[in-house]
């Protein structure tokens, strides 16, 4: 019995060896990052990739048909310009609704004649209340008459300030009215589609007269003057030497053959840097880069190919 327990430990010793030798040759054979050193001295990331900068699905944000669609694939659009409108009569309509109660608010709340009137009923209640307690005194009007024309004096003050809640109830009414009638019209400003930024026409997915709900997407937009450039440096040997806002030159395949390619030198600066280490031991960088227009066209097109040297700080 104990012989078969030291030949089961010697055992599993020796797997368990076997296993650390199996884990250690495969992290050896990980692919390296594409990491070298530059002519410049720096840093080069080879096996670079273009992408977008952005790249947005521009959903309806209400439920409508869709009146105006005025774009197509492959247009170019400016910021602010208007992508289609949907439906907005009834809106419209409820927004006259909004503005005519609005209207009879702001009539009310300007409206003080009752506050006028009471003012001008309480100084007559005083002066008469005042002038039986001047007869009373003087033992010519009896002490029931001269209280009740005080407590008149005294009703006639609490109409004023009941006047004056009126008022301010008035104008909290109107105030309400009035976010009232900016909901209503922001409803329908929510019913024209306008581009957020200056874009490519990238997928059109509604058609005119189409039914459609808050989240449709309806056109697929693509920022082009600007584009991105994303790579991975090796983390551990370059520790500390990638920075945000560390200069690069970056080489981009525009053309050309592979025996022959065409190649785009620009200049930048580091944007971004992962505090992430992926398995490979690399972190993430990209640096943004201005596009160039060839017509209507773009030069350079999300899915080239770039190298990234990240040149050393002087």
């Amino acid at each position: 019995m104990f012989q078969r327990h030291t030949r089961f430990l010697g055992g599993l010793a020796a797997a368990t060896c076997t296993i650390a030798v199996l884990v250690a040759a495969a992290g050896a054979q990980q692919p390296p990052v594409s990491t070298d050193s530059g002519d410049s001295g720096g840093i080069l990331v080879k096996n670079c990739m273009v992408g977008f900068v952005n790249k947005t699905k521009v959903p309806a944000q209400a439920q409508g048909k869709l009146l105006e669609l005025n774009i197509e694939e492959g247009m170019t659009v400016k910021k602010g310009d208007v992508l289609a409108v949907i439906d907005a009569e009834q809106a419209g309509l409820a927004l006259e609704l909004k503005k005519a109660e609005e209207l009879v608010a702001k009539i009310a709340a300007q409206n003080d004649i009752n506050l006028r009137d009471a003012v001008a009923t309480e100084e007559i209640a005083s002066a008469e209340a005042k002038t039986l307690e001047e007869l009373h005194e003087r033992g010519a009007a009896p002490y029931w008459e001269m209280r009740k024309k005080q407590a008149e004096a005294e009703r006639a003050k609490l109409r004023i300030e009941l006047a004056q809640m009126n008022e301010k109830s008035a104008m909290a009414e109107f105030r309400v009215k009035e976010f009232a009638s900016r909901l209503a019209n922001y409803e329908i400003e929510m019913r024209t589609v306008r581009a957020d930024f200056d874009a490519f026409v990238e997928n059109r997915f509604s058609q005119l007269g189409e039914w459609v709900q808050p989240g449709t997407p309806i056109v697929e937009l693509v920022q082009m003057d600007k584009v991105r450039v994303e790579g991975f440096v090796d983390a551990i040997s370059y520790a500390g030497q990638v920075r945000k806002g560390t200069p690069v030159a970056i080489e981009i395949t525009v053309g050309g053959t592979l025996a022959d390619p065409v190649k785009k030198q620009l200049t930048g600066t580091i944007d971004y840097v992962s505090t992430e280490v992926d398995l490979n031991g690399r972190h993430r960088i990209w640096a943004e880069i201005k596009n160039e227009r060839i017509g209507e066209d773009w030069l350079i097109k999300p899915g080239m190919t770039a190298t990234m040297e990240i040149l050393p700080i002087r």
